[in-house]
C-alpha cells in the first residue's frame, strides 16, 4: 500500500465533535462506532479507491482536528487538497457558524479546492424534528452562493454517505480543472501516515 498513489487529496474540515471521523469510519470501514472518543490530534489518513464510469479512483482522505488550537496545523493538511468536505452538526447551530470559517479559509489559500458542504447527524433530526438547529433552506442558499455541493448525512445509518464521495470521485473525473492544479502533483502514500486513528464524538 506504500506505494499506491493518490488521485484525489481529500480533506475533512469543521468543527470539532461535529463527526467528521464517523463520517470517514462509515465511509470506509461500513461501521458505526459508539463513542466516547478521544479528539483528533492533527490528521488522521486513509485512502479508499472507488470506481467511475469504469476508472479507478483513489481518494486519499485527511480526517483533520476539529478544534481551534489545531487550526494552524490543519492548514498543512488541506494544502494542495483537491476536494473539502466541511462539516457541521445538523443539532448544533454554532458549528454552520465555522463552516463560514473554513470556506473563507480555503477561498484565500486552497482556490482551486472544490467544497462540499455536509450536514452531519442527520438521524437525529429524523427522529425528533426539534433537535435540527441550522436550517436546511438557509445551507441551501450558502452553498448555491459559494458553488457548494450540500449533503446532509448520518454515519450512523449511513444515509447519503456514500454518495458524498462518490460525487467527490466523479466530479474529480468529469472536470478537468478538478484534476490539474498548478504547482501540485498526486500523492504518494509515503508522504502520508498509513494509520488511520479513531476519535471525537461519532455520529
Amino acid at each position: 500500500m506504500s506505494g499506491q498513489r493518490v488521485d484525489a487529496k481529500v480533506v475533512m474540515l469543521g468543527k470539532e465533535c461535529v463527526g467528521k471521523t464517523s463520517l470517514v469510519e462509515r465511509y470506509v470501514h461500513h461501521r458505526f462506532l459508539m463513542g466516547p472518543y478521544q479528539n483528533t490530534i492533527g490528521a488522521a489518513f486513509v485512502a479508499k479507491t472507488v470506481s467511475v464510469n469504469g476508472k479507478m479512483i483513489t481518494l486519499g482522505i485527511w480526517d483533520t482536528a476539529g478544534s481551534e488550537r489545531y487550526e494552524a496545523m490543519s492548514r498543512i493538511y488541506y494544502r494542495g487538497a483537491r476536494a473539502a468536505v466541511v462539516c457541521f452538526d445538523l443539532t448544533d447551530s454554532s458549528s454552520f457558524q465555522r463552516v463560514k470559517f473554513w470556506v473563507n479559509e480555503l477561498k484565500s489559500c486552497e482556490e482551486h479546492c472544490r467544497i462540499y458542504l455536509c450536514g452531519t447527524k442527520s438521524d437525529l433530526v429524523e427522529s425528533d424534528k426539534s433537535r435540527r438547529q441550522v436550517d436546511f433552506h438557509d445551507v441551501q442558499d450558502f452553498a448555491e452562493e459559494i458553488k457548494a455541493e450540500l449533503f446532509e448525512t448520518s454515519s450512523k445509518t449511513g444515509q447519503s454517505v456514500d454518495e458524498l464521495f462518490q460525487k467527490i470521485a466523479e466530479d474529480y473525473v468529469n472536470f478537468t480543472s478538478f484534476q490539474v492544479i498548478p504547482g501540485t502533483g498526486n500523492v504518494n502514500l509515503r508522504e502520508t501516515k498509513d494509520s488511520y486513528v479513531n476519535s471525537c464524538c461519532h455520529h
